[in-house]
């Protein structure tokens, strides 16, 4: 019971900070000039080229997590 909460907590990390990659990173990725900023002027926000690798980091530790705690779930018992 446990390992199917952390699981599916795992896996909302990973979708959630999957998002927020994309959202900060992949959505201006052909914005950002040689410093790794962007302007995004209607919001007013700069946006920084070193967040998609935080991002990025953040949903493959999760995933990773999410395999490991899912994989005796989906393995057949003998």
């Amino acid at each position: 019971m446990v390992r199917r909460l952390l699981a599916l907590i795992f896996l909302g990390v990973t979708l959630g900070s999957g998002y927020l990659a994309y959202v900060q990173y992949f959505k201006w990725r052909g914005c950002f000039n040689e410093l790794g900023r962007c302007l995004d002027v209607e919001a007013g926000v700069v946006h920084q080229a070193q967040s998609g690798v935080g991002w990025l980091a953040l949903t493959a530790l999760a995933f990773g997590a999410f395999v490991v705690m899912a994989w005796p779930m989906v393995k057949p018992k003998r």
